[in-house]
């Protein structure tokens, strides 16, 4: 992926239908760090059927059991996805525990130029447009790099929770969205 400048905007936007190959590549590449980039996609799923759906999670139709309204967006700079972020409207128990209310990630290619904390920044309004007045942003214990951009974002941090079966530790931020 080429290195945009470093005062090249970053906008957040929803997914669209042209965004099929590239969303696809970064999903590959993240998968390789045990993370999901495309979020609950279904095998088979026709990619306009999942951008659809995504639109029906953000406005709370036709929820899994156990899902909330939740805003799927892209991090965009120069006409490339570089990330992503998942903006959960509220919590159930277990977002409560292991998710938070936002999620984000940087591609492997795009990383070290200031993106995470951009993106975490923006999902941060998004947040606080859907009645968020205080996010709770988690990140694994041994992610510095991550810790560092709540951190930068305003997080004020809140304990460390320890491995729990299959989870590593936790760090748990609270994250004033206004």
């Amino acid at each position: 992926m080429a290195s945009p400048g470093p005062a090249a905007p970053l906008h957040l936007r929803a997914l669209t239908i042209s965004d099929e190959p590239e969303a696809r590549q970064a999903h590959e590449e993240l998968a390789r760090d045990d993370f999901g980039f495309l979020l609950d996609e279904q095998p088979g799923e026709a990619w306009p059927d999942y951008v659809a759906r995504l639109e029906h999670v953000r406005q709370g139709r036709g929820l899994a059991p156990g899902r909330v309204p939740a805003t799927f967006l892209v991090a965009e700079v120069e006409g490339r996805i570089v990330g992503r972020a998942s903006v959960r409207h509220e919590l159930n128990a277990w977002l409560a525990e292991v998710g938070g209310h936002i999620g984000y990630g940087v591609r492997p290619g795009a990383r070290r130029r200031g993106h995470a904390t951009e993106i975490l920044r923006q999902a941060l309004r998004v947040a606080r447009a859907v009645g968020i007045e205080e996010a709770l942003v988690i990140c694994d214990g041994g992610n510095l790099a991550s810790a560092a951009t709540i951190e930068a974002c305003g997080g004020r941090f809140e304990r460390l929770v320890p491995a729990h079966g299959d989870e590593p530790p936790t760090r748990r931020y609270r994250v004033v969205t206004g």
